[in-house]
């Protein structure tokens, strides 16, 4: 398969000669349904959270028992992703999303219903397989039903529904325990999830009407053949970098270090910690829509865009591991604003670069590599700094040691980016 160049450096897959979709009024109807699962996958996500010390008092286990639900889901989420988006593009948008809420739905009855850890266990891993499944085939229909120009600000909103949805997740879930106890407020979670199926189901098509090709989209080629064209082309490769240097590092935090560190790290009150780790993580939600339109009207400023992003973020997780005494809390606020902004900002680029060299019919493989660079990072970081924490002494300057991975994981993914870059360039000049 060979590439050729488009505006902005943007590149196409030879042989992709269907014709780019209109969008309108139907295209964001499907969109919008489908980005609903999307915000109830967030929620089922991050409910846990909200149930932790019921949890504890439900299954009779510690804190360290508990802490492996979340991590258990997440490295679902993880190995699962290039399957899901072979899945979506032998399978489709549509069926798979089905499939994914309907695991997530009877993962929320387990977990409801669950007299013991171990069924929690099996619940929560049917929740990180119908999770892994939702978010590639929501930016999936996003190819389907726009056209590129539009790509990167879809999936920016994207973006801004997930982030929308992990921070207001907490509050209806808490409300829900508090007022109908614990198996009322998960099998409502299922129920609002077997209603989301089923309005995909009669809502959302593969794409247009009178589209060329089959409905389910794709013709089927080898797992290995896949993988194969997704890594020869440039953009993907540009994306798995980006994703890895720019999303991982706030992921982290937010799934378990940033509230530790911002309180034992750089002494804030628990409150101010929390509450400020929520402002940030909303605050930078807006700028996601806005790099979107703008990369749809100048495709160019994508490369611009992740090097700022990724040289910026190097720099402040290195100065933050290696101030002498601790990072002062001005520094530590600032790398932790600047990583916000990345996470929010990561996916308009990363899956828009994915998207370079690569048919529209196909991009399911693309998008999951790309997913899975960033998590894994984000996956690999976390377990590496608790493990540096269980073996170092409880001082604030611990966390330096412990966020060394990721500063030195984030530097080296933006050198990868840069070559990555540079060899884009390199072909597309040949």
């Amino acid at each position: 398969m060979t590439q050729t160049e488009t505006s902005g450096g943007r590149t196409t897959a030879n042989g992709d000669s269907s014709a780019e979709p209109v969008g309108g009024s139907r295209a964001w109807l499907v969109w919008g349904v489908a980005v609903g699962g999307y915000f109830l996958a967030m929620l089922h996500r991050n409910g846990l959270g909200v149930a932790a010390l019921e949890a504890q008092s439900r299954f009779d286990v510690g804190p360290a028992l508990l802490s492996l639900l979340p991590m258990l889901q997440l490295l679902i989420y993880v190995l699962l992703q290039v399957p899901a988006g072979l899945l979506a593009d032998r399978l489709g948008p549509r069926y798979t999303l089905v499939m994914g809420a309907i695991a997530m739905a009877l993962g929320s009855l387990l977990f409801a219903l669950a007299p013991g850890i171990e069924v929690a266990v099996a619940g929560r891993f049917l929740i990180g397989l119908g999770d892994a499944l939702v978010f590639l085939n929501v930016i999936r229909l996003a190819a389907l039903w726009f056209p590129r120009s539009r790509y990167a600000l879809v999936s920016g909103l994207t973006g801004v529904v997930g982030g929308s949805g992990q921070v207001a997740s907490a509050a209806p879930m808490a409300w829900a325990l508090d007022n109908v106890g614990w198996v009322a407020a998960f099998l409502a979670t299922g129920g609002f999830t077997v209603l989301m199926a089923l309005l995909v189901l009669l809502v959302v098509r593969d794409r247009p009407e009178g589209a060329a090709g089959r409905s389910t989209v794709a013709e089927p080629i080898s797992v290995w053949e896949a993988l194969k064209e997704a890594l020869r082309a440039d953009g993907p490769r540009i994306g798995m970098a980006h994703h890895a240097a720019v999303m991982a590092p706030f992921t982290m935090m937010m799934v378990l270090w940033g509230y530790p560190f911002l309180v034992n790290g750089l002494g804030l009150a628990e409150g101010t910690a929390a509450l400020g780790l929520t402002g940030l993580a909303a605050g930078a939600l807006w700028v996601a829509p806005v790099a979107g339109a703008l990369i749809g009207r100048r495709p160019g400023v994508r490369v611009h865009l992740a090097l700022i992003l990724g040289g910026s973020l190097s720099l402040g997780w290195l100065l933050l591991v290696a101030w002498p005494g601790g990072p002062p809390v001005a520094l530590g606020i600032t790398v932790l604003a600047v990583s916000a902004l990345g996470q929010t900002v990561a996916p308009t680029i990363s899956f828009d670069f994915a998207r370079d060299g690569i048919p529209a019919s196909r991009t399911g493989v693309a998008s999951g590599l790309v997913n899975m660079s960033g998590f894994s990072t984000a996956v690999v970081c976390t377990v590496a700094a608790g493990l540096l924490l269980q073996a170092l002494p409880d001082e604030p300057t611990s966390y330096q040691w412990a966020f060394t991975p990721m500063a030195v994981g984030t530097t080296l993914a933006t050198v990868a980016l840069a070559f990555f870059i540079r060899a884009r360039s390199r072909n597309l000049a040949s």
